[in-house]
């Protein structure tokens, strides 16, 4: 595939993620923070359960399109993060989520993708580490907006 082509798919992936559902679908996984299995459970239940089956559907079926060649791995990667962010939410879980719910795989094109970035471990962990960084800020904006209405 030329280097138009694979470009021209990912300009159409983009444009899928604009999309108003997706869009928030999308802002609400970025408040998702999962510290265990009860919170997939939990999520399953809830009304926010088809934004979650959107997000990870969607950068399923991406990864798919990468790892079967219809999009260049390197452009994919380098055109997005985001595929990162997800996954750092949800890979410390895959083991239990499929034992719970009695699944042999889950995201497995998402997880390939994933371990064939280079430096993928140490991006994950980084990841993590921001987005503590970001609730912690999170937390300190929310408790001075408070002290301010008091």
């Amino acid at each position: 595939m030329s280097k138009h082509e694979d470009a021209d798919l990912i300009l159409k992936l983009y444009e899928l993620r604009r999309e108003a559902v997706m869009r928030d679908a999308r802002n609400w996984f970025f408040t998702f923070n999962p510290t265990g299995v009860q919170d997939f459970v939990d999520l399953m239940m809830s009304d926010k359960n088809a934004y979650y089956r959107m997000v990870v559907s969607y950068w399923e079926m991406a990864a798919t399109l990468v790892n079967h060649g219809a999009i260049d791995e390197q452009m994919f990667n380098e055109a997005n993060g985001e595929h990162m962010f997800i996954f750092s939410k949800i890979e410390p879980f895959i083991p239990e989520l499929k034992k719970a719910f009695g699944m042999t795989e889950y995201l497995p094109n998402l997880e390939k993708l994933i371990a064939n970035t280079p430096n993928s471990a140490e991006r994950l962990n980084d990841i993590r580490e921001r987005m503590k960084q970001i609730a912690k800020m999170r937390e300190e904006y929310a408790a001075k907006a408070k002290a301010a209405e008091a």
